[in-house]
């Protein structure tokens, strides 16, 4: 399969990404609806959940990437390896999230990652991030009691800002003492991560949980 271009970045406050989206019939997408889940926010390509999904069958995975040609190429790979515990969503999750998270079997939200997302540099252009109080507060909500949160950035700003956002909300609380941590704890890396690596650069990452 050719691979798609696209923009690198797009607006989530534009017109175009105001509308709401039709969540799916759960029953229809994941051929064992009582695994536990992991969600990927801005999965882009979603190569990183493909490659937890086959070497997890026993745990589903949903993507979610506001470009609409990555996630549908993304389906469309998934399909080609009939993986039934995958699949990837298109849309401005602040249109939709709750209704998403609602959507799921009850307490079955185990993990919730979120990786090398957008910085947004500009001062003006911040309220763009996707780590927001208001996605903070519905994650508290439906993350089960032994989920987890793992942050990641290259940038260190976008990293510490993630977590206190997190933090600031006084239902989660990071997993050990050390928030930051050395190594990965996941047994997949993104491209981004293995590329920023592969330059010497530094990768800043916490695990939050709930108290």
């Amino acid at each position: 399969m050719a691979r798609v271009r696209v923009r690198q970045h797009v607006n989530p406050l534009s017109n175009k990404y105001q509308q709401s989206i039709s969540i799916p019939d759960w029953s229809q997408v994941y051929s064992n609806l009582s695994a536990p889940f992991h969600l990927d926010l801005g999965c882009a390509r979603g190569r990183f959940l493909l490659q937890m999904a086959q070497k997890n069958p026993h745990r589903n995975y949903l993507g979610i990437e506001i470009r609409e040609a990555l996630v549908k190429e993304a389906n469309q790979i998934k399909d080609e390896y009939n993986l039934t515990n995958l699949f990837y969503l298109s849309g401005n999750i602040n249109h939709f999230f709750k209704e998403l998270l609602a959507s799921l079997p009850p307490n079955s939200l185990e993990l919730v990652t979120i990786q090398f997302p957008d910085p947004w540099f500009k001062k003006k252009h911040q309220k763009r991030r996707v780590v927001q109080s208001e996605i903070v507060a519905i994650l508290a909500q439906f993350l089960s009691k032994k989920g987890q949160i793992f942050l990641q950035s290259d940038i260190k700003e976008v990293a510490e800002e993630m977590c206190s956002r997190f933090l600031d909300n006084q239902q989660f609380k990071p997993l050990k003492s050390e928030i930051w941590l050395s190594e990965n704890p996941l047994e997949i890396m993104t491209e981004r991560e293995i590329a920023t690596i592969n330059k010497g650069e530094k990768v800043y990452r916490t695990i939050l949980t709930l108290f």
